[in-house]
């Protein structure tokens, strides 16, 4: 969502305005039950909350769903949200039978206002400026995106490049949205009556706006003009002609976040459909527009752009603003998503680090609560992922986690109409790290099995979507740099031990094919190194030579428990 002007002083919204007020109806998260209280249905799914209210206004058909965000940067995770949440609420309301449309406007006749430090190319990889035409931004600082270049030079415009990757992403999440450029929306006309409206009683406008904005003062017209001669987005209009539908304006400079855009000084005039909406008319006009009932945002938008944006759909358009719904931030790695600092993942990103299923399930949790997506913990919420999924399937014993489960799990797997009826085999993801290690696919499926990940009557299919998960995982070993990140030896690699060395190391393959797991492999050889009079760290060198022609590695022991046992016996005794 942009927010141009939403850094002014808000004013204080009535309690039945709130946004907060929807998402507080339901606190629940995976850990809490359904119940009734006060006569009232609370549901596990927080999706459902939000349909009962939308249902509850009784709105026409399709039911219209809306998101939006300003192309300023990468199309991050973060921008991800407004287009999930979204689809969650949508799937709850077709499952009620309702007719859905779920639109994402790309606000892209805002101006930019400062170049970002990232980009991402048409495969979703963030890149630096250095691999892009970074000057066609630099130079255009204050022109609408629609009419700066595509840095990659793949694309009509950069808010084409943008809206493309959001569109590829929720293509690859399997959510139908449909994409709506601001730009051609006012190309169109279909902003025009807003336009008017706006304009033909600009003292109500001021008077509304003036409660939310220092700057609104007597003098202050509600359209940006853009400037015929230099492109830029203006702020100065001189006069209005609703007849003719024209303005007169001035390029003056803009203020960009503490710095200046500068204006060029021209004097021209412009329509209606070659300008814009300032942000705080320009979102509840959207609104009017297109016929929203659903509007998610994030909560910097909760006590700044939609308190005021309600008021102007009252006040101005005449309109009862949409139900909204506030969701909380999620950061990466502890940090807040930025595409103009570069803090970002994207959805392609992930993708290449753990299945759609767990990123639609990250996104299914309950919007009211902060949550952290850690790359380096990703194995964390991958485990949560597999305790949701047998929760569906009854093997868990945990009532409340079930209950979200029953009803979100079908969404998440994207088969509400077809609901799962066999849970999929799933391989811890550590232990897909693990497998990462090895190289020969037989070897990964035999691992699989000897440690009972596999069922010995899994079909072909199975199989293979089990193992799609190592290649996930060992991406996530080779990006964080984590303990997985090794590679195992296929051949015995050739190196002469020393005597006490290859004595220790014939032991400890008799400790190994006696039946211990991990942990007390681990142990032993340290009790080993010791009895033979060996440096431990001399040891465990020769271990990981063994296995991996390199000085270090995981914590061998541990590691060769996951391991086949014979293997791992043969290894040591450098017999294979």
């Amino acid at each position: 969502m942009s927010a141009d002007d939403a850094s002014d002083d808000p004013a204080e919204s009535s309690p039945a305005d709130s946004p907060h007020i929807l998402s507080e109806e339901s606190a629940l998260d995976e850990g809490e039950a359904t119940d009734d209280r006060a006569g009232e249905t609370f549901h596990a799914f927080w999706a459902d909350v939000v349909a009962d209210e939308i249902v509850a206004r009784e709105p026409d058909e399709p039911v219209v769903i809306k998101g939006g965000v300003s192309p300023s940067g990468v199309a991050h995770l973060g921008n991800f949200n407004e287009i999930m949440r979204g689809y969650f609420v949508a799937e709850a309301l077709r499952d009620r039978g309702h007719e859905v449309r779920q639109v994402f406007t790309s606000d892209d006749r805002d101006p930019l206002r400062k170049v970002p430090r990232k980009l991402a190319n048409a495969d979703g990889e963030v890149v630096g400026l250095g691999e892009v035409d970074a000057g066609v931004l630099g130079r255009n600082l204050g022109v609408p995106y629609t009419s700066i270049p595509d840095p990659f030079g793949e694309s009509e415009s950069y808010a084409a490049h943008f809206a493309g990757l959001l569109k590829a992403d929720a293509d690859r999440l399997n959510v139908p949205v449909e994409m709506l450029s601001n730009t051609e929306l006012y190309a169109d006309g279909d902003f025009d009556e807003a336009v008017r409206t706006v304009l033909a009683d600009a003292d109500c406008v001021r008077e509304v706006l003036s409660e939310y904005q220092d700057k609104v003062d007597d003098e202050y017209v509600p359209f940006n003009p853009v400037c015929e001669a230099c492109g830029k987005v203006t702020e100065t209009v001189t006069t209005v002609d609703l007849d003719a539908e024209t303005v007169d304006y001035v390029c003056t400079d803009m203020d960009a976040g503490g710095n200046t855009i500068e204006g060029c000084g021209h004097e021209g005039s412009a329509t209606f459909r070659e300008g814009k909406l300032p942000w705080r008319l320009e979102w509840p006009a959207q609104w009017d527009v297109l016929g929203v009932d659903f509007e998610p945002f994030g909560k910097d938008h909760a006590e700044g752009s939609w308190p005021s944006g309600v008021d102007i759909a009252r006040n101005v358009f005449g309109e009862e603003p949409p139900v909204p719904m506030v969701y909380e931030w999620f950061t990466l790695d502890g940090e807040a998503f930025s595409s103009s600092e570069g803090n970002v993942v994207t959805v392609q990103e992930l993708l290449g680090l753990l299945e759609p299923k767990v990123l639609r399930y990250f996104f299914a949790l309950h919007p009211k609560k902060a949550r952290d997506l850690s790359i380096e913990r990703l194995d964390q919420l991958v485990d949560r992922f597999d305790r949701f999924e047998r929760a569906y399937f009854g093997e868990v014993d945990d009532p409340d986690l079930t209950a979200f489960a029953e009803r979100a799990y079908p969404f998440v797997v994207g088969r509400p109409d077809d609901p799962p009826t066999e849970r999929p085999v799933r391989l811890p993801y550590t232990f897909a790290a693990v497998l990462g290690m090895v190289d020969d696919p037989d070897f990964r499926e035999r691992l699989a099995r000897d440690e009972g990940h596999i069922p010995d009557d899994a079909d072909a299919d199975a199989v293979d979507a089990a193992l799609a998960r190592v290649e996930q995982a060992r991406n996530w070993a080779e990006r964080t740099g984590n303990e997985y990140d090794y590679r195992l030896q296929p051949d015995l690699p050739e190196i002469e031990f020393d005597d006490d060395i290859a004595a220790g190391l014939d032991d400890l393959a008799d400790f190994v094919a006696a039946g211990h797991d991990g942990e007390a492999i681990q142990a032993e050889m340290y009790e080993t190194a010791r009895a033979h009079d060996i440096e431990v760290s001399d040891f465990f060198a020769a271990g990981y030579r063994l296995f991996f022609d390199d000085t270090q590695g995981p914590r061998l022991g541990e590691f060769l428990g996951e391991l086949e046992r014979d293997y791992v016996v043969d290894r040591l005794r450098r017999e294979a």
